[in-house]
């Protein structure tokens, strides 16, 4: 009897209408264009958090927090370590980071802490320090401490970062956040990462992708280096022996 009871109990839990909420997101821009003048852009995202698709709910019941996590393109990087020996600043010690994020930066509507708890935060990536434990043939505790000191260096150069209550709420279920990608920031294809929270758990997530791209004439510039690399390092030799020669001249004068 009270297997049958449980069957009819689980069988009514399917008719129930779904409560779960889903996210509806989107960005100011999908292209950031560099050139000669570009000093930063200014980028909005913004969302609302709304009931899921053929739920009977009008309506979402918060409270909610929003984290968005802003990736840039992944490269090789290599942390090394100097050491002064006999007077003499040597590289010593190095451990090489695959895949590593070029830019990073977080979004959060309150204190990631009081969001919810540091497993969470790390298993989806969202603190930077996740991205310096990954498995690496360095081992545990060299991976840590290069992947700091590195986040460290990325973080002076405004290329990682976490901007607590950067995310605001202008109704209990729509919100935006403003983020300034830097001058520096490296070309390629950007993920802006966006998680819904309630009560600590993850509730509802998207992904919404926008470009930064090179144009003019450092567009050309870019690719000569890369497609044609002895021809451009050539043509470097010989603006850098011409302007030498032509500053010599006016001086002379």
């Amino acid at each position: 009897m009270t297997r049958i009871l449980l069957i009819l109990l689980a069988l009514l839990a399917l008719t129930l209408p779904a409560s779960a909420e889903r996210l509806i997101s989107s960005l100011s821009t999908e292209t950031v264009q560099i050139t000669s003048s570009f000093d930063g852009e200014r980028m909005t995202f913004f969302g609302t958090v709304a009931p899921e698709a053929g739920s009977e709910k009008k309506f979402v019941e918060g409270p909610f927090h929003v984290v968005v996590v802003i990736l840039g393109p992944r490269q090789d990087r290599v942390a090394r370590k100097k050491t002064n020996n006999f007077g003499i600043w040597l590289n010593t010690e190095q451990v090489e980071f695959a895949g590593f994020p070029s830019y990073f930066h977080v979004l959060s509507s309150a204190r990631l802490r009081e969001i919810t708890d540091v497993n969470t935060l790390t298993t989806n990536y969202i603190l930077p320090e996740s991205h310096a434990i990954s498995p690496n043939p360095a081992g545990w505790w060299q991976t840590l401490t290069f992947g700091h000191e590195l986040i460290r260096l990325m973080s002076e150069q405004g290329l990682f970062g976490v901007q607590e209550n950067g995310v605001q709420f202008l109704s209990e279920g729509f919100y935006q956040a403003q983020l300034t990608l830097p001058s520096n920031a490296p070309p390629g294809p950007y993920i802006a990462q966006t998680y819904v929270f309630k009560n600590g758990e993850v509730i509802a997530r998207k992904s919404d992708g926008f470009a930064v791209r090179k144009i003019d004439f450092e567009r050309f510039l870019a690719l000569s280096a890369t497609q044609y690399p002895l021809l451009y390092g050539l043509a470097c030799v010989v603006l850098a022996l011409f302007t030498g020669w032509l500053g010599g001249v006016l001086f002379r004068r």
